[in-house]
């Protein structure tokens, strides 16, 4: 033990005396390191408590534009993608609008259901219908814009040699918005079903101009099934005025000569933004 006044320390066989308070001091100075690594953990605790008291919870973060959007316009654009028509034939879109497109036969486009190419010989009706969606919500009233509709076979004369490819099956302009929005435009009108076009008996009557007539599918014997797809598009611009497109040299790749084009292209080449599509699948009887 130490005495109360001093202790002796031995150094090259000599004795010293030291005061008693040396020992403990350096006895202190021993766990300083330790006593410095306690504080700083326990100040590091609560730097992360005070930024946890920021943050959201884990169960919520920031959405972005697609997690807002109807699920009818979010399954458009995941279906497309699926069928690698995002971005085989037309760049990523987020689709305003819905198509509705209907045979005389009853048969339906329903974003990839299969149809039998007897059932689509004469031109289907076009409905385009508004959104309530992020990108629209905002928006001026477009019932005054008219809208162009094309459809594209990206798999002529079929999916694994698309030499052919696209083939342009149909061009028409003019076609109206149906919906509640169409009625704001015309109150008078007293119908909302102008939106729904004939396209084989009222294109002169409707306003519609086809740049392409419609050239039914037929999918030739053993090519499996191909894809016909249907895009909306609208004037990058939002021009109300009657459009003056160009119309395509040829069918075959939309005539641009080269395989793998075609609506693409001839939307660019024509100032026009995509905003809605449909598409079907459909095949030859021999396989």
């Amino acid at each position: 033990m130490f005495s109360a006044a001093r202790m002796k320390l031995s150094t090259n066989g000599a004795s010293r005396v030291l005061p008693a308070a040396v020992a403990p001091k350096r006895a202190l100075s021993s766990t300083r390191p330790l006593v410095n690594l306690f504080l700083n953990f326990v100040i590091l605790q609560l730097l992360l408590l005070c930024a946890d008291a920021h943050t959201l919870p884990a169960d919520q973060h920031v959405m972005d534009n697609a997690a807002t959007e109807p699920k009818s316009i979010l399954r458009v654009r995941a279906e497309l993608q699926k069928a690698e028509i995002i971005p085989t034939v037309i760049d990523d879109f987020l689709p305003t609008l819905t198509l509705n497109i209907t045979w005389p036969s009853n048969a339906t486009a329903d974003l990839g259901n299969t149809l039998k190419p007897d059932d689509l010989q004469k031109p289907p009706s076009i409905r385009l219908d508004d959104e309530p969606t992020s990108a629209s919500t905002n928006s001026p009233c477009k019932s005054n814009m008219t809208y162009v509709l094309v459809m594209t076979d990206p798999d002529a004369p079929s999916r694994d040699n698309p030499e052919w490819s696209e083939f342009c099956h149909w061009v028409v302009a003019g076609i109206p918005l149906s919906g509640p929005e169409a009625a704001c435009a015309n109150p008078d009108s007293g119908t909302q079903d102008s939106g729904v076009i004939q396209a084989a008996t009222q294109t002169a009557a409707s306003g519609l101009k086809e740049i392409m007539e419609y050239y039914p599918p037929g999918p030739p014997p053993k090519t499996w099934k191909h894809r016909y797809v249907f895009l909306g598009f609208a004037p990058a611009n939002s021009t109300s005025q009657p459009l003056s497109l160009t119309k395509p040299k040829d069918r075959k790749r939309w005539g641009t000569g080269k395989e793998r084009h075609g609506v693409r292209q001839w939307a660019e080449e024509n100032g026009l933004v995509p905003i809605a599509a449909n598409f079907i699948y459909a095949k030859n009887k021999k396989q």
